[in-house]
């Protein structure tokens, strides 16, 4: 699955899981939080799409996702994506060599 393809896949599962995604430019890396009682993702543009990737999977990750239907190319792809995770949970998650192709 092309890396744009995952994305838009990734995002549109984040805000089926209830977040509101904002995509900014600057100098922060991208996290999730709850402010004013709305979930929020926030993405930096100027970071890799592989960056972008693991932020969304990260998200996911913590979600209960029972309910919502996932494209199995898609949980394939976030399924290796956690597994890494939990193998590397000290490691900076954005620094990991995700390869999407």
């Amino acid at each position: 699955m092309k890396s744009e393809k995952l994305i838009i896949e990734l995002e549109q599962l984040v805000e089926q899981a209830g977040y509101t995604i904002r995509k900014e430019r600057g100098t922060f890396r991208g996290d999730h939080c709850i402010m004013e009682g709305d979930m929020l993702v926030v993405m930096n543009k100027n970071k890799p799409l592989q960056q972008q990737v693991g932020l969304l999977a990260r998200v996911l990750h913590d979600k209960e996702l029972q309910d919502i239907y996932i494209k199995p190319a898609v949980r394939k792809h976030l399924e290796e994506l956690w597994d890494r995770f939990d193998q590397f949970a000290e490691s900076e998650i954005e620094e990991l060599d995700i390869d999407l192709d």
